[in-house]
This record gives C-alpha cells, sequence and structure tokens, in this order.
C-alpha cells in the first residue's frame, strides 16, 4: 500500500508530489497528460519560470522529481476510487488496482468552448481568459470582452490597469440599464448581438462576426467560457461542490481536505478564485504538507 495516491499530475499534482516525496512518503501520481494550460503558448506570472511554455515547464518538474525513490509516475487515468481513509482503492484504466492511505485530486477542469466558428481554434492564442496570465504582453491595445454575466463587470474594472481601450460584447445577454450607463461612463463600447464566428488576423487578433451590425476587430478577445471537472470521481464519490461564476468547484477546509476525511484537492478543480500556474502548485503544496501530517502517529 502506498501513502497517497494523486489523480492528476500537472502543477498542482506534482507540486504535492514533491512536498511528499521528501518527506519520504510512497506516492504514485496518475496523469493523462492533457494539462488544461497545453493551449497556451507561454505561461506567465510563476516566480522563476515566468514566460516559458507550460510544457516545457512540467517536463522539467517531473525530471526533478525523478531523484525520489518514493516517487512513482505513472500515465495512467483514474477510473474509481473507493474506500475510507487508511485504505482508499484506486482502479485505472489499464484495470491496475491501487491501494493508498490518502488520496490527492488534482485532475482539473475542461474549458468547454461555445459552439461558436473559431472560438476554439484561437483558444488560448487570440481568445484568452485571465488578464494576471498574458495582459502585459498585450497591454495598451485595443481589447474585447465576452459578457458572461453580473461577474463581468469586475472583469471591465480590473482591465483598466492594462489598457484603456475596451470594447464589451453583449453575445445576447440582457444586460441591464445601471450596466449600461455605468459602461458608458467609463467610456466603454458595449456592441449588442450575438457573436457568430471569430476570426483570427496577426498574431494577436480576431474579427468579431455578429448576427446583427457590422464585424468588430480586436487585438486580444477576453472570455470566460463555463468549465467542468474533467472527470467526475467526486460525484462518485458524493464530495461538496460550490457554484462558480463559470462551473463548481470542490469545497476543501483550510487545510486542502474534501468533505471526505482522507480525499484531498488541489487546482483548479478547487480553486472557485482565479486559477493560475502559481496557485496550483501553491495549493498542491500545501495538500502534500497537511496530507503528511495527517498521518503522523
Amino acid at each position: 500500500m502506498k501513502d497517497v495516491i494523486i489523480i492528476g499530475g500537472s502543477f498542482a499534482g506534482l507540486a504535492a508530489a514533491l512536498q511528499l516525496g521528501r518527506a519520504r512518503r510512497t506516492v504514485t501520481v496518475l496523469d493523462t497528460g492533457r494539462p488544461r494550460n497545453r493551449f497556451a503558448g507561454h505561461s506567465h506570472g510563476m516566480l522563476g519560470h515566468d514566460h516559458k511554455p507550460p510544457l516545457d515547464i512540467l517536463v522539467e518538474a517531473r525530471r526533478q522529481l525523478a531523484r525520489y525513490p518514493t516517487i512513482s509516475l505513472v500515465t495512467a487515468r483514474a477510473e474509481s476510487v473507493s474506500g475510507a481513509v487508511d485504505d482508499f482503492r484506486v482502479i485505472t484504466d489499464d484495470h491496475e488496482r491501487l491501494r493508498a492511505r490518502r488520496v490527492i485530486l488534482s485532475y482539473g477542469v475542461v474549458d468547454q468552448m461555445p459552439d461558436v466558428p473559431g472560438f476554439a481554434e484561437n483558444w488560448g492564442s487570440s481568445v484568452i481568459p485571465c488578464p494576471y496570465c498574458d495582459g502585459f504582453e498585450v497591454a495598451d491595445q485595443h481589447w474585447g470582452l465576452v459578457w458572461s454575466g453580473p461577474q463581468s463587470m469586475n472583469q471591465v474594472r480590473l482591465f483598466h490597469d492594462w489598457t484603456d481601450r475596451l470594447t464589451v460584447f453583449g453575445n445576447g445577454h440582457d444586460i441591464t440599464a445601471d450596466i449600461r450607463a455605468d459602461l458608458a461612463g467609463r467610456k466603454v463600447p458595449l456592441v449588442d448581438g450575438r457573436i457568430t464566428e471569430i476570426a483570427r488576423h496577426g498574431s494577436h487578433g480576431a474579427t468579431i462576426k455578429l448576427d446583427i451590425g457590422p464585424d468588430v476587430a480586436v487585438d486580444i478577445l477576453f472570455a470566460h467560457p463555463r468549465n467542468k471537472p474533467s472527470v467526475n470521481l467526486h460525484d462518485e464519490l458524493g464530495l461538496t461542490t460550490v457554484n462558480t461564476p463559470t462551473g463548481i468547484a470542490l469545497k476543501t477546509d483550510e487545510r486542502r481536505e474534501t468533505s471526505m476525511p482522507g480525499i484531498y484537492a488541489a487546482g483548479d478543480l478547487a480553486n472557485p478564485g482565479i486559477p493560475s500556474v502559481t496557485t496550483a502548485a501553491w495549493q498542491g503544496a500545501m495538500a502534500g504538507i497537511f496530507v503528511q501530517q495527517s498521518m503522523l502517529v
């Protein structure tokens, strides 16, 4: 029996494994090799790794973990989790049966692309979600924002630190008169109509085609599609979740433990705030530390 099985080997999972390996705990990391930010050309804002391709950072992380003899990195998908604290059982997609005292869920989320031609194709390049991740590289350019709900007004205020040229696309939402007045007061144009296509021009740029009115060109388009956990193990376990503006997240306590004793969660799967590589790595490291402490006698 292992001490810990980590399901998901991106930034959160590997950060957890590092802490546990350094504590000489036995760990198996299961991963499918499809991190959420694989579409991004570069990762930003992570100290020591700023402006590096995210897949390169993960390759280096796995290379560094290889020096810890108690860590096993396995390419596999976890199909089921059962059991209880000190005796969890995981079955993989190749029918291997694993046992561990603790489990860390870090399998992340997948973004649900809308059925708009050009959206998925440009995701991570000219259509992006996070100003902290990519805002510096496109500062002072003409930004577009796809309205996704009342929370989008917070984005309007936030974006001002990077640019004073912003166009909001209502995309069929019923935007109230007070919000329209607020946008007008900020001199932020609001374009009504549904987006029918996103056509890319140049390395950073998008032409927004609408069902009514002329096309609108912007240098970069920010959008926040809904997401969902990449697998449903949390549902099978009956773990408590919380609703967020873009999907659901696993509820954890201050020690990263979920509603089931012995099962912990980290990364985008358990982060209802602003997802980032830095946040994922921090949460994973803390999950690893708290899991190790939970097994002390």
